[in-house]
């Protein structure tokens, strides 16, 4: 069996750009992710905000699908009360583009033996 030398990976942790990440749940149907910027040492990095991420599951005939979606906030109490909101703005973000994807998709004109479109999906 040939011995080949597997390439190696060159990974590059970005000591400038560290999170620290705690995460608050009800246990229920919310988690808040809660990242915040700390330096090389650990230390809480005060020149940077804290970063928002609400967490959730939502229902569909194909059964649960995981979302997340940051959310602007100062605080966690802050982050907990715009939770509701911006996942409901973010899930209607969602459909509206999920329709449009589909409503291009069906003025597509199909021509005979071309290629297929990658199909890829692209939230933003």
């Amino acid at each position: 069996m040939p011995t080949e030398e597997t390439p190696q990976l060159q990974v590059r942790i970005d000591l400038q750009n560290l999170y620290r990440e705690e995460v608050f749940t009800d246990l229920k149907v919310a988690s808040i992710r809660q990242l915040t910027p700390v330096k090389a040492n650990g230390e809480i990095d005060k020149g940077r905000k804290i970063l928002f991420f609400g967490q959730t599951r939502i229902m569909t005939p194909h059964g649960a699908l995981p979302i997340q979606f940051p959310i602007e906030a100062r605080n966690l109490q802050q982050a907990a009360d715009k939770f509701p909101e911006t996942m409901n703005e973010f899930i209607a973000r969602m459909v509206a583009e999920a329709e449009a994807m589909q409503r291009q998709e069906q003025s597509r004109i199909v021509v005979p033996n071309a290629p297929l479109s990658e199909g890829r999906i692209i939230l933003k």
